[in-house]
């Protein structure tokens, strides 16, 4: 059987933390800061940790995230 590929989109926006919790970058953070509250581009701030919904589907994503090299 062939080795499973990492999707690399994922791979750029989800990681795994050391107990296994996948964490994910908060949403409008991206641009046009300048119109946004100061207060509000600091709630966007950081990571996130992402719905047990996807945990399957980021599973299949990304099959070797968080595993020994």
């Amino acid at each position: 059987m062939p080795k499973m590929k990492t999707h690399k989109g994922t791979a750029k926006r989800y990681r795994k933390t050391g107990s296994g919790k996948w964490v994910r970058p908060k949403a409008w953070r991206g641009h046009h800061l300048e119109i946004k509250s100061s207060r509000r581009t600091r709630r966007y701030a950081g990571m996130a940790e992402a719905s047990d919904t996807h945990r399957s589907a980021l599973e299949r994503l990304m099959p070797y995230a968080g595993k020994a090299k």
